[in-house]
């Protein structure tokens, strides 16, 4: 058996869906896989880095950028397993063994002296110094004991509420409520509400689903509490020389044909199967793509943007109508780099700026950057590549009294750094200086789309999608009532839940099964791991389900 499939998105989802296809391919079953990429030059989706052209000066290289910094959890086990088998260097675990562990992780309020804390179980006697010591700093937050008392007593009821009244209640429930962060201390609505929440995926307390944003600070709060995978894991070079490059070119190797610079613009359907794409390249031509299978792995908004163009696939596959819904559920958690002329490694991992008014998180990716010759790119003086997201495009800065939407890039360079140095310089202390900055760049994503009137709009390429409360029953399925149609993208139905790099990895291997069993192929097929909780709290979750079934609420107890 032969068939052509055609894979619409060159990121983590659709690069996931060849991979796990192409490993598959027998003398008996055999996937002639081409994935069409939008972007002409770089591959990897949002995951990508690239070179900022023309910054290289006397035969160095261009510096390095990101679209925005990776982050990866230790509760991620599905992209891991693809990652481990993609060939680098010699390395057993592949690009896997390309993974750094951070150790802490900086938490910093304008005017406060930052809160620094462990970010893994402690491994060694620094580990459990500083894990003694974030007892002691707590009190520095503002955070009061009843507060901290109220807060462990709500995740005691994520551990402990059976996965039905999840899906069900807390799905209907923001993170907001759910904390009850309106009766509590500032300090508790800046840190445990707003702060974990816009840095997670850009995601609004007041608006987010407790049910996912739960089940995330579950599998993260077990990352520090229980040996074994870190919580916050990064790259040792840039994503694309660390990852995406090497990833493309063993998907290559394994026959895979990838076709840059074309973008999908409509489906065309007869009686419950894909007859074509309509596709167009860079050069303007279009272009009818005909393939036996169609996996579709492009963000929601893309996705919306081709069901809209392609009325008969709703006809077909009703299921679908959510994502026209969907697509508005979007933030935007976008890129700002500054690249630094002297070290400044404040902390070894990330840093969260809690109440910074556009949700500002960092990390200096050079630290962990060990063997790679910083020195040797831009104009050869630059030591520190510090990352920020900005994670908040909408609300007034504390310089310009504007949203970031509405700022020219040198506007938005000056505030991000003033928000960042405020929660940095405090109490006597200068650990960043203007003076330091060497260059910078804004996510080519965000760009300017009028300036009439001397006012600014600004529009995102790629804005990251959010769960908003009760809009699960909105997520398509990976097998879509069409019958040669897949869909491996981050707004899948997928136990993860998240739009993340391990949800679109996840959503590829589930998009893979379901065509293998329509195939009926005499292969294997994808281990899909789900979230795993500590066995501890089983018997209290049972005892919720029981009073669930019956109308009752949750009371934490066993029986």
């Amino acid at each position: 058996m032969l068939k052509k499939v055609a894979i619409i998105g060159g990121g983590v989802g659709g690069m996931s869906a060849a991979q796990e296809l192409l490993e598959r391919n027998t003398d008996d079953v055999r996937y002639d896989v081409t994935i069409f990429e939008a972007n002409a030059k770089i591959p990897g989706g949002k995951a990508r880095s690239l070179p900022i052209a023309g910054t290289g000066i006397a035969g160095n290289r261009d510096l390095p950028a990101e679209h925005g910094f990776r982050f990866f959890p230790g509760f991620y086990r599905n992209l891991p397993d693809s990652m481990r088998k993609i060939p680098y260097q010699g390395q057993k675990d592949g690009v896997w063994g390309n993974m750094v562990e951070t150790t802490r992780l900086l938490i910093g309020r304008s005017g406060y002296e930052p809160f620094i804390a462990i970010s893994r179980f402690p491994k060694n006697f620094d580990d459990l110094f500083a894990a003694f010591g974030n007892v002691i700093d707590i009190i520095k937050t503002g955070l009061t004991y009843e507060d901290l008392l109220f807060f462990a007593g709500k995740f005691y009821q994520l551990f402990t509420t059976c996965d039905e009244r999840r899906e069900d209640e807390f799905e209907k429930i923001c993170w907001w409520d759910f904390i009850e962060a309106s009766s509590r201390s500032k300090a508790y609505q800046d840190f445990l509400a707003y702060g974990l929440s816009r840095s997670l995926a850009a995601n609004d307390p007041k608006r987010a689903s407790t049910k996912t944003l739960g089940n995330i600070y579950i599998q993260l709060l077990l990352g520090i509490l229980l040996p074994g995978e870190a919580i916050d894991r990064v790259l040792n070079a840039p994503t694309n020389e660390a990852w995406i490059d090497p990833w493309k070119q063993y998907l290559e190797s394994l026959g895979a044909k990838y076709v840059q610079g074309t973008v999908a613009k409509s489906i065309s359907c007869k009686d419950a199967v894909v007859t074509s794409v309509l596709a167009t390249h860079q050069d303007g031509s279009s272009e009818e793509l005909n393939f036996d299978e169609y996996i579709f792995a492009v963000p929601v908004e893309r996705m919306a943007e081709l069901l809209e163009n392609s009325p008969e696939v709703l006809q077909y596959a009703p299921d679908l109508e959510g994502v026209l819904t969907l697509q508005h559920d979007v933030a935007w958690m976008n890129g700002f780099i500054f690249y630094l002329n002297q070290e400044v490694n404040i902390v070894h991992g990330h840093q969260l700026f809690v109440d910074s008014p556009w949700s500002v998180t960092a990390v200096a990716h050079t630290q962990f950057w060990q063997g790679y010759p910083i020195e040797k790119c831009g104009n050869g003086k630059v030591k520190t590549v510090f990352s920020t997201d900005i994670s908040n495009w909408n609300v007034p800065g504390v310089i310009y009294g504007k949203p970031a939407c509405e700022l020219d890039d040198e506007q938005i360079k000056e505030e991000t750094w003033e928000q960042i140095k405020r929660s940095l310089n405090a109490n006597g202390r200068v650990l960043l200086q203007d003076e330091m900055i060497e260059h910078w760049f804004l996510d080519e994503d965000i760009s300017i789309t009028s300036r009439k009137g001397g006012k600014i709009e600004r529009a995102n390429r790629e804005p990251l999608l959010v769960n908003l409360i009760n809009k699960q029953r909105l997520k398509p399925k990976a097998a879509t009532q069409i019958h040669n149609m897949f869909l491996a993208a981050d707004y899948v139905k997928t136990e993860t839940d998240f739009a993340c790099m391990e949800g679109a990895n996840e959503a590829a291997r589930i998009a893979v099964n379901s065509l293998l069993d329509k195939d009926n192929a005499k292969v294997s097929r994808c281990p899909v791991y789900g979230l795993e909780e500590p066995a501890f709290f089983k018997p209290m979750k049972e005892n919720d389900k029981k009073r669930y079934k019956k109308g009752l609420p949750w009371n934490g107890l066993l029986f």
